[in-house]
């Protein structure tokens, strides 16, 4: 694997993180990614980690832990530098930090139309449970420009 560093992002990286998730196909209109990033370092900052290949931010994971189970969103890599094992070690940095807080489950969500995505999380011993997803949109984030 090339030499990548994994650390808790910055506020300096936010331009580079918006423009990796554009890039993955990750921001869609009801989401805005800066308002997602200003939300993540009020909760739990240190568990928004970036990859790092010499200067520039090549991966992200996003993770989060509410007690009962713990969350990974924005996991992204540029598509220059998939399959090269970033987003095996994003995700190792993500359970080892989540696992420090005792956090006894991860779940994820994958979009339906993403399906390439989860044979990655299944080799990484992710398994599809027998669950319904439902949510419900306590705000409305108040940028439509994004996706």
């Amino acid at each position: 694997m090339m030499m990548v560093h994994v650390r808790s992002f910055h506020f300096d990286d936010e331009k580079q993180v918006v423009a990796l998730w554009k890039t993955c196909g990750l921001i869609v209109p009801q989401n805005d990614p800066q308002q997602d990033i200003r939300r993540k370092m009020a909760f739990q900052p240190d568990l928004l980690l970036v990859a790092v290949h010499r200067d520039r931010i090549v991966g992200t994971v996003m993770a989060g832990y509410d007690g009962h189970r713990g969350w990974i969103n924005y996991l992204a890599v540029d598509p220059l530098y998939q399959k090269k094992g970033i987003g095996r070690l994003l995700m190792e940095h993500a359970e080892e930090r989540l696992q420090l807080l005792d956090c006894p489950k991860i779940n994820l969500q994958v979009r339906a139309a993403n399906h390439r995505v989860t044979g990655f999380y299944k080799h990484l011993d992710y398994q599809m449970e027998d669950v319904m997803n439902m949510g419900k949109r306590l705000a409305e984030s108040t940028d439509h420009t994004n996706g």
